[in-house]
């Protein structure tokens, strides 16, 4: 052994002339490059330098059955608060010691298995050659963390496969395939797992006796990129505005890496180098950085709870959901297509038929798009059982009621299906306005019931609330998360009150949208200036897309739960939109009217005669509220009420509940979740806005004791 440490080792190869460079964390399950590891390889490539003396080669390896996952995040918070320069500076000190591998006067080959990601990937690019297994992962993923690559990416890898496919590839931050990295020329092997190492020594022992012209891969990434300034100029422009159509305005990361790049094609390896540190020190002092790390980092530390849930879970073996309808039909695809099986129950087999069919509709979507094929369709089919029989159901011990949003109807449906089935099953509700402790109450066994709100469209909403009621049992929540997880989604463990935790943020927001509207704001001008905030949709057109009807239900649940700040008066626009049957998308007139365009989707338009329903006159409109006052007034309500949440205990920390707004409205990720943005603003602004706003608008502006010291918290913590 030449060098051997708690992360990297460098060894000779028995038998051959080759030497080995292995990156093991002992102390970790996954490779990742942390101060230890660069700190290490630093010594590695010391000992490295003093054993070259009839050395011909050196394949570059992981210890671990898959390669390397990159930088470790939970470090770069911690890093964002030097200056600018200091972070060029650090993250100069990785790109010399990757330039030491690509400038040894040997040949180099890397072999790779399971994932190459990030900085991972930026050291395999250091090589002369990359060999991977079938399946292995492989992309640069720092724009979706709001930075850049920083290790060389912006450098090696428009040199190796181009200026479009490298930008390409760094501004989505996408993972790609073995297969799509071996078209592109980013590996130059797909071998199976078990000739990996044998392959990466053959192709060693050809470099070394001459077969293979190594040298012309290290000058290629070494030197300038070979285009004329006209070329030059197009790829630029191409990529920045495909760029700005995809990211917008609101992520910098793509258009800072792009201009790594640009500032680059006329430099040689080590000058460019410069650039990308002085652009990744840039990047990293942005809000947007800070934001999106921080995302990083609390989805860690939710799945990581998730996780520790599955100790105290039971195995489920069957499932059932109960009813056949949209969320019934979306639940029991998304159990099967995590090989769950599971029992679809409806009283009718009409609605058993409907929910099939989507089903498959939704499977053959993963046929066209090359994830799925027909006999995994199949497979995934036959774990669905469509039922009428309640004796079936006797089978399963996890059960889903997932009926309509009616509490005498809900309290019949779960009597007689917790009469059905083994006292040991536990029982969900799939609702998102009823009171989990009431319908527990109409239970003999109410430790085994809770509540599990999944949000609509199922398949594709990560966020699954798993509520608490006053009895519910450690194990039925844990058994809850570990399905949720188990189905892909995001569990989030909520105590029980009126709209759970994201509705009753989510409605106070909609409380103070009707209360702009009341004071004559144009609806279509609210739903823009959001949308230029960030939001995906405005207040207007997601009240549509819910429905008029629901939020005027779950409108009626908050107005009795918080009758001081989220009433529901009669002249409320979603109470006047209710009562005129405009119930938005699902009878194609709401606050907009609907059409469907030539892909079948719902297209949207302004229709005049919706302003006076609303009490809108819309020759008279009130501009003398400027856009910033209008983010104020719907914001405000939506980080106090997430305060009041966190000083409630409605739920345990500000990260999740940050990930429930990510993942269940679509929160503006840039932003961070609405306690990150409560941080950017700062406690004492906010307290000046909600006093101001208090006076003049009442309590659903108030700020309380315990929320400011929430807030006060999440600002000192972070």
């Amino acid at each position: 052994m030449l060098f051997t440490g708690n992360c990297i080792e460098l060894k000779k190869i028995e038998g051959t002339s080759f030497l080995e460079l292995s990156v093991n964390l002992k102390k970790e399950s996954v490779n990742k490059f942390n101060t230890e590891t660069v700190g290490e390889l630093k010594g590695a490539l010391e000992a490295l330098k003093s054993n070259l003396s009839g050395v011909t080669g050196l394949l570059v390896c992981s210890g671990k059955e898959t390669f390397l996952a990159g930088a470790d995040i939970t470090e770069f918070l911690n890093e964002f608060k030097r200056t600018e320069k200091e972070l060029a500076e650090w993250i100069s000190i990785n790109q010399k010691q990757f330039n030491q591998i690509e400038d040894l006067n040997i040949p180099t080959v890397c072999i790779i298995s399971g994932f190459a990601l990030g900085g991972g990937l930026e050291y395999a690019l250091t090589c002369d050659f990359r060999i991977a297994t079938p399946g292995t992962k492989i992309g640069l993923p720092e724009t979706k963390l709001g930075i850049i690559p920083g290790w060389g990416g912006t450098v090696r890898l428009p040199r190796l496969i181009g200026v479009d496919p490298a930008v390409e590839w760094i501004a989505s931050g996408n993972q790609y395939d073995a297969n799509d990295a071996f078209k592109i020329g980013v590996i130059d092997a797909i071998v199976a797992p078990t000739d990996l190492r044998t392959a990466g020594i053959d192709l060693l022992t050809q470099c070394a006796n001459g077969k293979i012209a190594w040298k012309q891969r290290k000058d290629v990434k070494k030197n300038k990129i070979p285009l004329n300034t006209n070329e030059k100029s197009m790829a630029i422009s191409i990529n920045k505005a495909g760029i700005f159509m995809v990211a917008g305005t609101n992520y910098p990361a793509p258009f800072a890496a792009l201009d790594a790049i640009e500032k680059s094609l006329g430099l040689t390896r080590d000058d460019a180098l410069k650039n990308e540190a002085e652009a990744f020190g840039k990047v990293c002092k942005t809000s947007q950085a800070q934001a999106l790390v921080g995302i990083f980092l609390a989805d860690q530390m939710v799945k990581k709870k998730a996780k520790a849930a599955k100790a105290l879970a039971k195995e489920i073996k069957q499932s059932a959901v109960l009813g056949a309808g949209i969320m019934g039909g979306g639940i029991a695809y998304q159990s099967a297509y995590s090989k769950i099986p599971i029992f679809m129950k409806d009283i009718r087999a009409e609605a058993l038929g409907h929910g099939m069919k989507e089903a498959a509709t939704l499977l053959d979507k993963q046929i066209q798009r090359g994830k799925m094929t027909a006999m995994g369709m199949a497979d995934t089919l036959s774990r669905i059982t469509p039922t009428i029989k309640q004796d079936d159901l006797k089978a399963a011990n996890f059960v889903i009621e997932a009926v309509t949003e009616n509490e005498k109807v809900k309290i019949a449906v779960l009597k007689e299906v917790e009469d059905t089935v083994s006292p040991e099953t536990i029982i969900t509700s799939n609702t998102s306005t009823i009171s989990i402790t009431g319908l527990a109450a109409q239970l003999k066994r109410p430790e085994k019931f809770c509540g599990m709100h999944f949000f609509n469209p199922v398949p594709k909403m990560p966020l699954v609330e798993i509520i608490r009621g006053a009895k519910t049992s450690p194990e039925t929540i844990a058994t809850a998360v570990m399905y949720a997880s188990a189905m892909g989604k995001t569990p989030i463990v909520v105590n029980d009150c009126p709209g759970f935790l994201v509705n009753r943020v989510l409605f106070a927001y909609f409380t103070a949208f009707n209360q702009l509207i009341a004071e004559g704001v144009d609806f279509v001008r609210i739903d823009k200036v959001m949308e230029k905030w960030g939001w995906p949709m405005g207040p207007a057109y997601l009240l549509d897309v819910v429905g008029v009807d629901t939020a005027n239900h779950a409108s009626e649940v908050m107005a009795k739960g918080f009758p001081d700040r989220m009433p529901l008066k009669p002249d409320y626009s979603v109470a006047l939109l209710y009562k005129a049957q405009r119930f938005g998308q699902k009878n194609g007139k709401g606050f907009y009217v609907y059409s469907v365009d030539a892909k079948g989707k719902p297209k949207k338009e302004v229709n005049p005669d919706v302003y006076p329903m609303i009490g809108l006159n819309a020759s008279a409109l009130n501009t003398t509220i400027t856009d910033s006052e209008i983010v104020d007034r719907l914001m405000l309500p939506f980080i106090f009420e997430s305060a009041r949440c966190l000083e409630e205990k409605i739920v345990d920390e500000a990260y999740e509940l940050d990930m429930a707004m990510l993942n269940g409205l679509g929160f503006p990720p840039f932003r961070g979740g609405p306690m990150r943005y409560a941080q950017s603003i700062g406690v004492a602004t906010l307290i000046e806005k909600g006093n101001t706003y208090f006076k003049k608008y009442g309590l659903l502006y108030e700020v309380t004791p315990g929320s400011k010291t929430v807030l006060e918290e999440v600002s000192k913590n972070g």
